[in-house]
């Protein structure tokens, strides 16, 4: 009777053991023999399970962010995810406003000084003026808190039409000032232009934004009606934008029927882009300046104009992105710039980088240009697979490696040289010349415009020594050899914060080896035509 005691607990045991064990692995059992899942099912369940039976409370709205951040880095180099802080501030650098009140500043003594008082913001209509201080801001101070610059950003932006109360101390007249605005839509410009000669016309593009169209029609009306026959269109440091900005701009120099760009979809569906009829600069001269950080858009402008033989290219050899992106919402404030198509010049070439070494390599070939020598010599330009291709009057072009300008200008600088003459035109230099504009703003009142452009920097010895001393308190790693160069970037900034971008432009291409070139070349087909 004992014996069969135990055969009874052992038949029990034996039964409740593989009863847990086949009851563990039915859910197992069952996914091996379902039909194969996507990655994506497999996804979306991996995250429901986290989310139902996760043994501790996780947060998965994080965890999926990082997740998509990880995945979108084994993509190709322009494919990003964009957080919520980062897609306001994309949002309205290429829509070309925001809402505001329409100043620029910097933050000295911890205090807000308004640097300039940009045109169109409701600042301008209130009266307020470059030097005035910013103390008070609908009755928070702004001032002795440590504030950091993005901190007084978040405060003066908002909705449009908000009230906003702002409490002045004006130096110049030693006054408070009290001035109630409301905040409204600031433009963010992309085209800046002038008048070179009474001939040739200049126009800086710094990127294609919504705007970027009509700001460039208005320029080109204005510059023939003041007599342009010729153009300088700048696409240097252009980090590029908006396709379809890029198709507009280029339809206004090609005749009806020319080819812009086609584009080549993930599916590879083709679509080409045609020029439409009249207009507005079909005829005359143009040269487009490029350099390593003209990219994208700005690269199908050169490459349409290059392929049709519509412009002389001028430079360095542009950054090379022949992909093309759309950005796609996350539905959580978020989105992703996500590559879904490759374009093509109007020869056929694709002008993509290889990024087979990775997004860091990637973009450090920028910079090692200057060590492999290309930089100061055109024949070192890397070869690469890419076939030849013919423009209509026998130009040979290659593709692969970015656009490779008709005319090359040679940069024998050294890395340690460049970065000075970054560091000598950076904001740095902009905040120099701010505190020192601000000590003897009363001296500029009333000064000319065209006079102060044309003229050299008066009371030079004293703004170098000045930038010296500043360079030496503030530590700034910047070797100042080229007094003439220093004067010129000194005199540029000036004329940015007296009056506008354009004086600065103008200003800076006195000494500008790629718009004296491009002036030097049109000077030459001139005579021979």
């Amino acid at each position: 009777m004992k014996s069969y005691t135990v055969y009874m607990w052992v038949v029990v045991l034996l039964s409740m053991i593989l009863g847990f064990l086949i009851g563990s692995n039915q859910q197992i059992v069952q996914n091996v023999v379902r039909k194969p899942v996507t990655g994506n099912q497999k996804l979306s369940q991996f995250m429901r399970y986290l989310d139902q039976y996760y043994v501790d409370q996780i947060d998965t709205d994080s965890l999926a962010t990082e997740v998509i951040q990880d995945l979108i880095q084994k993509l190709d180099p322009h494919s990003f995810y964009i957080s919520k802080d980062e897609l306001s501030r994309m949002a309205e650098n290429m829509q070309g406003n925001f809402k505001g009140i329409g100043v620029s500043f910097f933050m000295v003594n911890d205090t807000v000084n308004v640097v300039r008082v940009l045109p169109g913001g409701p600042s301008k209509s209130a009266g307020i003026l470059a030097g005035d201080r910013i103390l008070i801001a609908n009755q928070d101070t702004l001032y002795g808190k440590q504030l950091q610059s993005q901190d007084i950003v978040n405060i003066l932006r908002g909705e449009e039409n908000t009230p906003l109360q702002l409490s002045l101390f004006r130096p110049s007249g030693q006054k408070n000032i009290l001035v109630d605005l409301k905040r409204g839509a600031v433009p963010i410009t992309s085209v800046s232009h002038y008048l070179i000669n009474p001939e040739i016309g200049y126009i800086k593009i710094n990127r294609f934004a919504e705007t970027t169209r009509l700001e460039f029609s208005k320029a080109i009306t204005d510059l023939k009606q003041k007599g342009m026959t010729q153009l300088i269109l700048d696409l240097r440091n252009n980090p590029g934008g908006y396709l379809e900005a890029a198709e507009q701009i280029a339809d206004i120099f090609l005749a009806e029927g020319k080819a812009i760009v086609m584009v080549q979809s993930n599916k590879g569906e083709q679509k080409v882009t045609y020029a439409n009829k009249g207009g507005a600069f079909e005829k005359g001269q143009i040269y487009v300046l490029i350099n390593g950080e003209s990219a994208s858009a700005s690269e199908v402008v050169a490459g349409a104009l290059q392929d049709n033989d519509r412009a002389w290219i001028l430079g360095q050899r542009s950054f090379g992105k022949g992909l093309v992106q759309q950005q796609m919402p996350l539905g959580t404030k978020e989105a992703v710039r996500l590559t879904t198509a490759r374009y093509y010049t109007p020869t056929g070439r694709s002008i993509q980088r290889s990024y087979d070494k990775g997004n860091e390599a990637y973009y450090d070939e920028i910079q090692e240009r200057y060590q492999t020598g290309e930089m100061a010599d055109a024949n070192k330009i890397p070869q690469n697979d890419s076939p030849a291709f013919t423009t209509p009057k026998g130009r040979v072009v290659y593709g692969g490696g970015g656009i490779v300008p008709d005319i090359y200008i040679a940069n024998e600088a050294s890395v340690e040289e460049e970065w000075s003459n970054y560091l000598l035109r950076s904001n740095l230099i902009n905040h120099f010349v701010f505190t020192e504009l601000d000590q003897r703003r009363e001296a500029f009142k009333g000064v000319d415009r065209e006079t102060f452009i044309n003229s050299p920097l008066a009371d030079q010895d004293r703004w170098i020594t000045a930038l010296k001393a500043y360079i030496k308190t503030e530590g700034i790693p910047l070797q100042l050899e080229d007094e003439t160069l220093a004067a010129i970037t000194i005199q540029s900034y000036l004329g940015l914060q007296l009056f506008d971008e354009a004086a600065r432009l103008e200003i800076l291409h006195r000494q500008d080896a790629f718009t004296l070139k491009a002036l030097e070349e049109i000077q030459k087909n001139l005579w021979t035509n």
